[in-house]
């Protein structure tokens, strides 16, 4: 069972990101406040449930949250910022869009930048530890696959609606196939080889 809160007594949020690790599309993050001990035992970390539990959960996550938001940070702002840098943007993004404000953040991981000087806690794993950190996750995982699905309809090319944009080694074939989009992240080794840019596709 995870556990309601970290820091007791105050309005905590949880913070989590998804699409860190992928070649392509926008980086999420969510940010999610929890009634004081809330209590729901389904919830958990996004990549141990199926891609049906979390759509559900998302469900649940947005009816039953006293705030929840989602950020976002494209592939051009990764590229300029880096990655880390972008996923930390992300998580700030949300949490400049819930509608209460946090008197103290949690984030899962183990690095974090200040926001607003507000007390923060990164927790490594903390998506697998903390209801508000899994809710996030189940959030930030689904909105981003609803974007991936439905870049993967504009460029079929390579397999967004199963890869997600990480990189598999046919997104990885489509790439030196094809080019790149341009929702590729041009600072990333696409081809896994050294190789960083690529022309853009026509088509």
């Amino acid at each position: 069972m995870l556990k309601s809160y970290y820091h007791k007594g105050v309005i905590e949020a949880g913070c989590d990101e998804a699409g860190r690790g992928c070649l392509a599309g926008s980086v999420y993050a969510a940010a999610v406040i929890l009634p004081q001990d809330y209590e729901n035992p389904l919830l958990n970390d996004s990549k141990k449930l199926t891609e049906k539990q979390r759509y559900a959960l998302r469900e649940v996550v947005i009816r039953d949250a006293v705030a929840w938001a989602v950020g976002v940070v494209t592939p051009e702002e990764i590229d300029s910022i880096n990655i880390l840098n972008a996923s930390f943007l992300a998580m700030h993004r949300a949490l400049d869009q819930l509608a209460v404000r946090p008197q103290a953040i949690i984030v899962d991981g183990n690095r974090f930048k200040p926001y607003s000087g507000l007390p923060y806690s990164t927790i490594v794993k903390g998506d697998g530890k903390y209801l508000s950190i899994a809710a996030a996750s189940i959030l930030a995982k689904t909105f981003r696959d609803d974007y991936m699905n439905n870049l993967a309809k504009e460029y079929p090319h390579y397999g967004w609606e199963k890869n997600k944009g990480y990189p598999t080694r046919e997104h990885r074939e489509a790439i030196r196939e094809h080019g790149i989009s341009p929702y590729h992240r041009k600072s990333y080794n696409l081809l896994g080889d050294g190789q960083l840019m690529l022309p853009f596709t026509d088509f």
